[in-house]
């Protein structure tokens, strides 16, 4: 219902700004210009969760991890697994990103607040400003980045503690981080009307140009979607774990409509299990391991939406990424794409640290939000691909060594 409300909003916003731009009926300017508070509270709201939401997450889902000399063989290439394959999402989602572009109609974007946040001059000046010298300025300022590695360095360290104390901070965590993803349910029951009042002052504004240019972005997220699967996936299946693409496929068709459908990887766990153990060979005590884990921190198809969306949005607000900073582009989606959070559309809630760090408003998350119900359904299909075929590969791997 509330997916159905928010393509509501947002056909409701295009309905008003498209008939402002073309009939310049002065009841319809009014009402695109007058709904514009909605849609600064609604990003408001947004930017007021980011910050906590982020850091308990993390917080909860490295500490659980345990003591990281503790982890294992099997912790180690799986986490290895993880962070090595959603650099080549991200880098696919841009380049497709960019490349699709060249085809967009060129549109002037209405001014916006600046960012309090700098542009990033170079990667290494990037990477410095990584490790805050004082991390409560860091969340005063917004700097949420800094933030991140702050919290991931001091839940391994909270990993190491003797099992009680260790148990007592991730509950702590964990229950910060459910009253906030209800915070969150509750900002998204606003939607509706917020995206409303984002969407129709500027389609008044910009006319067809904006829903060209979505409509572009949709078909650049599909295709990365494929060339993810078919250039990172499949290859690895076949040449490292010795199985065939038919077989693989054939034997994830269950997960794979649970998460399509559900636009959730968690709810697609049980049948993931089930599929990965029965159709695809894997053993129990690695399927039991990773399935959960992949759900709760891998999800290469939203690394590549976020990589494709920061390209996006930089391009309609006219805010340039030289290859200067490229790299360290990567870097922040890399890191606020461990941080998506069991909630819909979270890929795009928590993107806005990657948004700030390169100079891009955050109001142009509106778009995504408008939009998202078609590309999470795809990107949530590729995350439970990735979370099987890591357990495959590391099940393989985790059979040759013994």
């Amino acid at each position: 219902m509330l997916n159905k409300l928010i393509a509501l909003g947002l056909f409701l916003g295009l309905s008003v700004g498209l008939g402002a731009a073309m009939t310049g009926n002065p009841v319809l300017e009014t009402i695109a210009r007058e709904s514009a508070p909605l849609g600064k509270i609604f990003i408001n709201a947004i930017k007021m969760i980011v910050i906590p939401l982020v850091v308990s997450v993390i917080f909860a889902s490295v500490a659980r991890l345990g003591d990281p000399r503790k982890l294992g063989k099997i912790g180690g290439m799986t986490l290895a697994f993880y962070w090595i394959t959603l650099i080549p999402a991200i880098v696919i989602g841009m380049v497709v990103m960019k490349f699709g572009l060249r085809f967009a109609p060129k549109i002037d974007m209405p001014v916006v607040e600046a960012t309090p946040i700098p542009k990033l001059q170079s990667i290494t000046d990037f990477i410095v400003n990584l490790v805050p010298s004082n991390p409560i300025a860091a969340a005063a300022d917004g700097a949420i980045l800094p933030l991140i590695v702050f919290t991931a360095l001091f839940a391994a360290a909270a990993g190491t503690l003797a099992k009680e104390r260790r148990e007592r901070m991730i509950t702590a965590a964990e229950d910060i981080s459910e009253a906030l993803i209800k915070l969150v349910w509750w900002i998204l029951y606003t939607a509706p009307i917020g995206i409303f009042g984002l969407i129709a002052p500027a389609t008044a504004l910009l006319g067809w140009g904006l829903i060209q240019s979505l409509g572009i972005f949709i078909i650049c997220v599909f295709v990365g979607l494929l060339l993810l699967v078919g250039l990172v996936f499949v290859p690895l299946l076949f040449f490292v774990a010795k199985m065939s693409p038919y077989r693989f496929f054939k034997g994830t068709l269950g997960a794979v409509s649970v998460a399509f459908s559900t636009t959730s990887t968690a709810a697609a766990i049980p049948v993931s299990l089930k599929e990965t153990t029965n159709n695809l060979g894997v053993s129990e005590t690695v399927a039991d391991l990773l399935i959960p884990l992949g759900a709760s921190m891998y999800r290469p198809g939203s690394a590549l939406f976020q990589g494709a969306a920061i390209v996006f949005l930089a391009h309609l607000y006219g805010v340039p990424i030289p290859i200067a900073t490229a790299g360290a582009v990567i870097l922040a989606t890399f890191l606020v794409s461990l941080t998506v959070a069991p909630v819909p559309s979270s890929s795009i809630v928590t993107m806005a640290p990657a948004l700030d760090a390169i100079g891009v408003p955050v109001a142009g998350l509106a778009f995504m939000l408008g939009i998202d119900r078609i590309p999470d359904m795809m990107r949530t299909c590729v995350n439970v691909l990735g979370q099987i075929a890591a357990a495959v590969l590391i099940d393989k791997q985790n059979g040759e060594a013994d």
